[in-house]
């Protein structure tokens, strides 16, 4: 684990760098390209379900500068840990608010989810082949796609604000039981930051509860090389 201080995330930063600079920009484009997928399908699920605020807010583009938030990309660069610019969506135009707002925020995982199982297909393929530089530009590629899809997708599916799952919990229950769990939005990120923060074996509560499942899913999608 990283030392919380700025000049130990730099130190690691140079390291990865000068020990891997083609593996750290694999990585940190994969990112990249994981959290535009996840914030493209949430402009374009809110586009289809008749509201325009994504589209009029230029979100509706698979630019990932449209849908970096700059202190998240910041970060990115430093951590390859960071976020994206959450999509803004107005209830009032959609047709049925809290059922397809949740559509919209499980859009986000969803998407990821699948990108991931696509990444993992093109990788087995790849893995047939006699290895090449462009082969093993692309393994290196897919395999961090892989990765972060699945974590982005699990690490949203938390039914805390403002994660996607808190909205997606809000859809489903009854109205009166969604009511009440909407009044604790503003505790969100209250509970996420007491979440995340690590405890004792410095894991967070929250890496115990996800962990498995990520693990679980990368097993799945990560096929062994077949080399020989």
């Amino acid at each position: 684990m990283i030392e919380n201080s700025l000049p130990a995330i730099l130190y690691h930063m140079l390291g990865e760098l000068s020990t891997n600079p083609l593996g750290f920009l694999l990585g940190l484009a994969a990112l990249v390209a994981a959290i535009t997928v996840h914030e493209f399908a949430h402009a374009l699920t809110a586009d289809r379900l008749g509201d325009p605020t994504p589209r009029l807010q230029g979100r509706l583009t698979l630019n990932p500068l449209a849908h970096l938030d700059p202190f998240g990309t910041l970060l990115l660069i430093l951590l390859r840990f960071g976020w994206g610019k959450p999509v803004q969506f107005d209830p009032y135009n959609l047709r049925h608010p809290r059922r397809d707002s949740a559509i919209i925020s499980l859009a986000g995982p969803v998407s990821n989810l699948l990108c991931a199982v696509v990444c993992s297909v093109l990788l087995r393929l790849l893995f047939t082949f006699q290895i090449s530089f462009i082969a093993s530009l692309a393994i290196g590629l897919l395999q961090p796609l892989i990765v972060y899809n699945v974590i982005l997708a699990i690490f949203n599916l938390v039914p805390i604000h403002p994660l996607d799952g808190f909205k997606i919990v809000g859809g489903i229950l009854p109205e009166e039981q969604a009511s009440q769990w909407a009044q604790l939005e503003g505790y969100g990120m209250i509970f996420l930051i007491l979440l995340i923060l690590p405890i004792t074996g410095g894991i967070s509560p929250i890496s115990q509860f996800i962990s498995p499942i990520i693990n679980v899913l990368l097993t799945l999608l990560l096929p062994a090389p077949r080399f020989f």
